[in-house]
């Protein structure tokens, strides 16, 4: 009877809730509504619930062999309403075991045994109990850990980093290395799926929980470690000198260079014992990686991002000094977490410090960016920019990329295309418009939504980066700026440091404007189709115009209509997205002017048209 009710209560908020028009919801994500995990107006519902873990990780890492050998200590907390009689592990060394399967591919003298356990206890004592590692993943069976206790794991490891093959890891040249994903963790238990199954492939990114982090990295010496967290023993591993560089950083607006080529050459950089152990913490973070190099150059400088608490952020560029692009990367990346912080997404920059190194991907972790190095100062703006908004999505906000790639790599798109012009006028970023122009409406194109595990290639492309862009840019045009980041502001804010879902975003945007906005939803990121204007019909009696815009796809976009006239000027009449809300195929733009319009011109860089032809008209 209770059951009946709830379903019957449920049907009748999504009513309310969503008006005439319901989105889709599918059965597993109804249980979350019904649960009361999650609500209906987009917060996190009165049972909410997320596990957590401890990590104590130490970790020598040999850059002559690439030999990784540690140890992690793992202190798990069940805070679900669930008796759990198994855990689940991820592997990811194993990316690059023989047999592991995987969508990237990996050069054969890269593949080896991947990652060995070479001990395991769990509460302080060996277990025997079946281990079942097939890929990166591994299940444990355990004694009932029962909700609101906890079970801890210790387990020694060890295996040898990828020299090539590089995905997201790895060494990068002699003597430099960035290595990720370099200790047994384990998986999420949530309220949505349960156990996080899905295998790392090589291709769809990452889905964590929440946890602390304290580490020990051994190094020898001279070479210098950067990670996730705070280094808590600078005395103990630099040189006075440097930790003083770096103390005045962290209240530098201008650019400190904490290491040159000069002191380099010295090697007096690093304590004079034969190898040193660096110590981090992190704390509330959802990934740890750390980055070696006795060959790299180091700048710094850092940014006020908290104007009433004036908090600072440090920012670090570490690279090759062959690299020359790589001398204004910290510029690019200090005014990316300015801008974060002050311009969009208007959220003060959440962590101490931000390091992007020179490596051999494009790839954000928490507090750290692995970027290649790039041909131009453009490429260097957008990459930089890109990567470090990622901070926000998918790491502050607990997003799972796994499933939802459109809910982190959107965001970083849109990051791009508004904040590279900020950082250089010059700059119109275009990123993903023309390949979705290509192939939108076609076969490879499947709705936003489609769950990222299901897609490769060009759908996976367009889905992930600029179809979502778009509908959080249009959004923010139909709702302008003060109304938008109200919205954004009531979405980061209910879910940072959580796991939000889809419709824990779609339901905060509607609830902080008071605006349903689920036609739009639906119709952008539900529903097939494309987008595809035309000037229909233009009518100009003297300085009077009647000019229709028929939308022969489906696909709701805004109208941006360009008016040339014959002085060689241009004025832009624009309609939001919202000009269609009603199902109509037709808008009817009417408009006076003083001067002479020689030909009409409809669309711009942002707004998609699978057939541009019919998007000029020449006024006789």
């Amino acid at each position: 009877m209770l059951k009946t009710f709830l379903v019957v209560a449920f049907l009748f908020l999504m009513g309310i809730t969503y008006g005439q028009t319901e989105l889709p919801i599918p059965l597993n994500l109804q249980k979350t509504f019904l649960k009361q995990t999650r609500s209906m107006d987009g917060t996190p519902g009165k049972n909410y619930w997320q596990n957590t873990a401890d990590y104590n990780i130490n970790v020598q890492y040999d850059p002559l062999t690439r030999y990784v050998k540690g140890s992690v200590e793992i202190t798990y907390q069940n805070l679900s309403p669930d008796t759990l009689d198994e855990v689940w592990f991820k592997l990811y060394p194993n990316l690059y075991k023989k047999g592991t399967p995987r969508l990237s591919n990996i050069a054969p003298e890269d593949l080896g045994e991947g990652i060995v356990l070479d001990t395991l206890k769990i509460n302080g004592q060996i277990d025997n109990r079946l281990q079942v590692q097939n890929g990166t993943n591994m299940s444990l069976k355990i004694d009932p850990l029962l909700p609101n206790n906890s079970v801890s794991f210790l387990i020694h490891y060890h295996y040898t980093l990828n020299k090539g093959s590089h995905i997201r890891t790895g060494e990068i040249q002699q003597g430099a290395a960035f290595i990720a994903y370099f200790f047994p963790r384990i998986a999420v238990y949530d309220d949505i799926d349960g156990w996080n199954k899905y295998p790392y492939l090589g291709t769809q990114e990452f889905y964590n929980d929440f946890c602390n982090f304290n580490a020990s990295i051994t190094v020898p010496k001279d070479f210098v470690v950067w990670a996730t967290g705070d280094l808590a023993n600078c005395n103990e591993v630099l040189t006075p000198e440097y930790c003083k560089r770096i103390s005045q950083a962290e209240q530098s607006d201008t650019t400190i260079t904490i290491i040159d080529i000069n002191d380099l050459a010295t090697h007096q950089i690093t304590a004079s014992n034969p190898s040193n152990t660096w110590k981090f913490r992190a704390n509330n973070v959802t990934d740890f990686v750390f980055a070696v190099s006795d060959t790299y150059i180091w700048k710094s400088a850092s940014v006020v991002v908290d104007s009433t608490t004036m908090r600072r952020t440090r920012v670090d560029a570490v690279f090759n000094p062959i690299h020359n692009d790589y001398y204004e990367v910290v510029d690019f990346a200090r005014q990316t977490v300015q801008l974060m912080s002050h311009r969009f997404p208007k959220w003060p920059f959440p962590y101490s410090h931000e390091t992007v190194f020179d490596g051999l991907d494009q790839m954000e972790y928490p507090m750290m960016v692995n970027d290649n190095p790039v041909d131009n100062r453009t490429d260097a703006i957008t990459l930089t920019d890109h990567e470090i908004f990622h901070t926000m999505f998918p790491f502050y906000m607990g997003i799972n990329e796994t499933k939802y790639g459109w809910m982190d790599e959107g965001w970083a798109t849109l990051g791009e295309w508004l904040l590279s012009p900020m950082i250089d006028p010059t700059i119109e970023d275009d990123y993903g418009m023309a390949p979705y122009n290509r192939a939108a409406g076609t076969e490879v194109d499947v709705p936003i939504t489609t769950l990222t595990t299901q897609q490769n290639g060009v759908s996976m492309f367009l889905n992930s980066y600029p179809k979502p862009a778009l509908g959080y840019l249009f959004v923010k045009d139909l709702l302008g700026d003060s109304l938008f980041y109200k919205s954004l502001h009531f979405y980061i804010n209910q879910w940072r440091g959580k796991h939000p879902m889809p419709y824990d975003f779609f339901n905060s945007i509607n609830t902080a404007a008071g605006i349903n906005l689920n036609w739009f939803w639906k119709r952008w990121f539900f529903d097939n189709g494309y987008p595809d204007l035309a000037i229909d019909k233009v009518k100009a009696q003297k300085n009077k115009y009647a000019v229709v815009i028929r939308a022969k796809g489906s696909k709701p976009v805004p109208v941006d209509l360009v008016l040339h006239f014959e002085d060689a000027s241009t004025q832009t009449i624009h309609r939001d997205v919202s000009a269609w809300q009603n199902n109509n195929n037709t808008v009817t733009l009417n408009f006076t002017t003083e001067r002479p319009v020689k030909k009409l011109m409809l669309g711009s860089t942002y707004i998609p048209d699978t057939n541009k032809s019919d998007n000029v008209y020449f006024i006789k």
